[in-house]
């Protein structure tokens, strides 16, 4: 029987019918509170026969729904589009953003949030539609999007969840029995996204550039209570708001730079108040160590490359600042000198939690002034041989280092000696050293040769490929022995690598 509303009916013993809410949907859309500028009302476009290819039953359980209520047609109705779940106000969201340093009105021009299911413990998370269909903010789009795009989202925001980095989710891929034209046909597939919130730094540009100051501050007062709620009260919470987000998104960007990660489209519309990485589009791992390493098809003067992410981080938290410049202080000057204040501490902000990361990564516990060369010099040699980023640090965290060009120099050698001397220097053992290293430096990362892999035979039906790589991407810390094929880099026939946004 099809379920309307994820309401079913069914008799129980006695022959009676009875009514209950099966998957555990609890949903209430506070962003539809907010002032009507910043929404449209858009209900998912249909499709012909949804089908649920890959389902997160895990972060359901997180989220306080029954999996097995939603594995089956019903669950395919609502993550399809057909069907919405009680409670739910569908709404397209409207934000601006900066693409490659360009500003541009935006919104969701092929997403529908939902709105959020409110968890067992009480948190929100938003529950969105990615791929179901056109809205007003589509541009000409046709608001659809593919089974590999929808698929390459799934497996890299679930490797960075093992990673231990701050993102949004994916509850599942949905076909839709449907085909979509880009450069060739595709199956078409709709992502269920879930987030803190989908709150962007893009959407208080629009406020910014096309609403009026009390939009502003019910946006600030919104996003202050579902992610800041500690600053209510202070002398200037607004102030306190920026340096909040400030901080949330050094400590981010510091934690790819750990991983090398590379998001590949680090516009305005792309950065999350919330402090979570979101849009996996032209994504990618990293494995020869290049600060310029660009793997975005689209990003041709290399603006969003390795080591320029803690550079635009910072640009687009200026962009930010200055949306807030008038719940900031009355006085624009005023205005201008807090939010130039609050930017001024990013740098510094990354820098400790970058080094602080990477101390973590060579074993060392304290801190002494000569680790930033330390960890510099070593990056150095890396770029120098071409090192692999993650298997490089995986052999110094085993004493492994035979195989490698750079560990037969004469200048690591030199370094190795030094890094040995500032671990005497510690308390703590060996054993203790070993141990925070296995801790901080994956043994593997969704390899890009892998994950191409795993997208081409999934669309071509087969899943498990995906399934076995999702498995090792869940425990990248586990070093265990059947993971060992997933550490080597790609082949060379492999290389250069290229990544598309999928739209």
């Amino acid at each position: 029987m099809n379920m309307k509303n994820e309401r079913r009916e069914r008799e129980d013993k006695g022959g009676n019918t009875m009514t209950t809410n099966q998957a555990g949907w609890k949903i209430d859309n506070s962003y539809s509170r907010l002032p009507t500028i910043f929404y449209s009302q858009q209900k998912p476009t249909p499709v012909k026969s949804p089908e649920v290819v890959i389902f997160n039953e895990s972060l359901a359980e997180e989220l306080g729904l029954n999996p097995e209520a939603l594995q089956d047609d019903e669950g395919a109705a609502i993550f399809g589009g057909n069907e919405i779940p009680e409670g739910g106000t569908p709404l397209a969201q409207a934000y601006a953003g900066h693409q490659f340093g360009h500003f541009t009105m935006l919104g969701d021009g092929r997403a529908v949030l939902l709105g959020e299911q409110i968890t067992p413990d009480g948190e929100r998370f938003d529950i969105q539609l990615k791929g179901s269909g056109r809205t007003p903010y589509s541009r000409g789009g046709d608001g659809r999007a593919g089974l590999g795009p929808m698929l390459r989202e799934f497996i890299i925001s679930e490797a960075m969840v093992g990673l231990g980095i701050p993102t949004t989710r994916s509850l599942a891929v949905t076909t839709t029995g449907e085909q979509i034209i880009r450069e060739t046909m595709q199956t078409g597939a709709i992502l269920t996204r879930v987030a803190a919130s989908h709150l962007r730094v893009g959407t208080f540009q629009f406020a910014a550039n096309w609403g009026k100051t009390e939009d502003l501050r019910a946006l600030a007062d919104y996003a202050i209570e579902r992610h800041y709620p500690e600053v209510d009260g202070q002398e200037n919470r607004y102030l306190s708001f920026l340096k909040k987000v400030i901080k949330r998104q050094a400590a981010l960007i510091a934690k790819w730079q750990h991983v090398g990660f590379i998001h590949g489209v680090m516009n305005t519309d792309n950065m999350t108040i919330s402090g979570e990485s979101i849009d996996y589009g032209p994504c990618a791992f990293m494995d020869t160590y290049d600060p310029a390493t660009v793997f975005s098809s689209i990003d041709r003067d290399g603006r969003y490359a390795y080591g320029n992410q803690p550079y635009i981080g910072g640009w687009n938290l200026s962009r930010f600042a200055e949306a807030l410049l008038p719940l900031l202080h009355e006085d624009e000057d005023e205005a201008v000198k807090l939010a130039e204040e609050a930017l001024s501490e990013f740098p510094e902000i990354f820098e400790a939690e970058f080094i602080s990361g990477m101390r973590l990564k060579l074993g060392i516990f304290n801190e002494e002034k000569e680790d930033k060369s330390l960890i510099s010099d070593l990056l150095n040699l890396m770029n120098e041989h071409k090192a692999d980023f993650t298997n490089t640090f995986k052999a110094l965290t085993f004493d492994q280092l035979e195989g490698s060009e750079m560990f037969q120099a004469v200048d690591f050698t030199k370094w190795h000696g030094k890094w040995q001397e500032r671990l005497e220097r510690q308390e703590q053992s060996k054993d203790d050293v070993h141990e925070l290293m296995r801790d901080n430096n994956p043994g593997v990362i969704p390899r890009n040769h892998r994950v191409e892999e795993a997208l081409n035979a999934a669309v071509n039906g087969d899943l498990s490929v995906m399934v076995k790589l999702l498995e090792v991407l869940a425990n990248p810390f586990e070093h265990s022995a059947e993971q060992a094929e997933y550490c080597k880099p790609a082949p060379s026939t492999a290389r250069p690598y290229r990544t598309f946004c999928g739209t």
